[in-house]
């Protein structure tokens, strides 16, 4: 009989164990997840931070946290499940009343993109799990993943003789601010550009001759064609073209910038996913380089128009240096480059291997 008595009252405190413990489970629990920064270049290594806390007096036997990540962020810790290419993160804490745990997880990012990994999927229970309630968290954790940079020696030497050119500062204008002298007013001259102290000594009027300076701005356009007559989704290798041609564009937009040089860039694929082809005319600021690699980072491989409509689209714009990279050429092509020269643009274009950029 005794024995008996102990089973059934065991039995009792288990049920009242998963009753208690498991339906307040997740009363009182938070679960935060971030990564050490919000941005970071191709093959660099960050850590992702989570932080859970149980707000209560009871305990919680288990918690685990689940979510989907993207293969390219690869963890250093215990291999994760990977199915139809997605990995599978979990972790699993024990939390004692009033208890917060910190888990950090060192990830290299293998690929440049914006990757998300805010949808947590989180599930606590009793010590026999006969309660698991779950609940779904948006922590908001993304990262950008810039494009990585080409050493000098991996920039094909026309595009490198190029933008030499270009830094020679062929775009001649006067500067408003360096004077470098003064000369007799002739018709046409500004009235602002008067010099009224020479003109009362001399009796005539005179205007200031100022310094030439350059304002070089530098357009570099992706071809993400492999073809003329291509269309629809890229294979991988031909993704792993147009990764290298957004490197050497990266690469040389930072040098033009550093430089004091304009610089933007066009691609005929959307940011993230848009409909419409991305343009970034040139601009120089102390933000520039950030706004070009974030949008990089968040450029999707997927042609929403061909590359002769994106150049028929940039012929609104002049006085440009413009860089065309491709993996061809083609009538069609040097015809739409010969108009952007005729709307006063130097247009240039850089064949690239697709062996070479693989």
């Amino acid at each position: 009989m005794s024995i008996l008595i102990l089973l059934i009252v065991t039995i009792l405190l288990v049920f009242m164990q998963g009753f208690v413990i498991g339906k307040f489970a997740l009363r009182g629990l938070s679960y935060e997840r971030r990564f050490s920064s919000d941005h970071a270049d191709e093959g660099d290594e960050v850590q992702m931070i989570e932080v859970i806390r149980n707000r209560k007096f009871l305990p919680v036997p288990w918690v685990k946290a689940e979510s989907r990540i993207s293969p390219y962020l690869k963890f250093n810790s215990d291999p994760d499940i990977q199915i139809s290419g997605e990995r599978y993160h979990k972790s699993v804490f024990y939390l004692k009343p009033f208890h917060q745990i910190t888990r950090t997880h060192h990830v290299i990012l293998t690929k440049r993109g914006y990757y998300k990994a805010g949808s947590v999927s989180v599930q606590a229970g009793d010590l026999f799990a006969m309660h698991t309630p779950r609940m779904q968290v948006d922590t908001g954790a993304a990262i950008e993943v810039y494009p990585g940079l080409l050493s000098p020696a991996d920039i094909p030497l026309p595009s490198t003789r190029w933008q030499g050119d270009l830094l020679v500062k062929r775009w001649i204008l006067p500067d408003p601010v360096w004077v470098s002298g003064i000369r007799p007013y002739t018709a046409g001259d500004e009235p602002g550009d008067i010099h009224w102290r020479a003109t009362a000594r001399t009796g005539q009027l005179q205007v200031k001759v100022h310094e030439m300076t350059a304002d070089p701005k530098m357009l570099v356009i992706i071809n993400s064609q492999m073809s003329e007559t291509q269309w629809g989704d890229l294979m991988e290798y031909e993704q792993q073209v147009v990764e290298h041609m957004i490197s050497l564009t990266a690469t040389l937009c930072l040098n033009a910038l550093r430089q004091g040089v304009e610089a933007g860039f066009a691609i005929n694929v959307p940011v993230d996913e848009e409909d419409e082809p991305t343009v970034l005319p040139p601009a120089r600021s102390s933000t520039r380089e950030g706004e070009l690699l974030s949008a990089m980072a968040h450029l999707t491989i997927k042609r929403t128009r061909t590359i002769l409509k994106v150049l028929d689209d940039l012929c609104c714009y002049t006085g440009m240096d413009m860089l065309l990279l491709s993996v061809y050429d083609s009538e069609l092509l040097q015809k739409k480059m010969n108009a952007l020269r005729r709307a006063g643009n130097t247009v240039a274009l850089q064949l690239i291997d697709m062996r070479e950029a693989k």
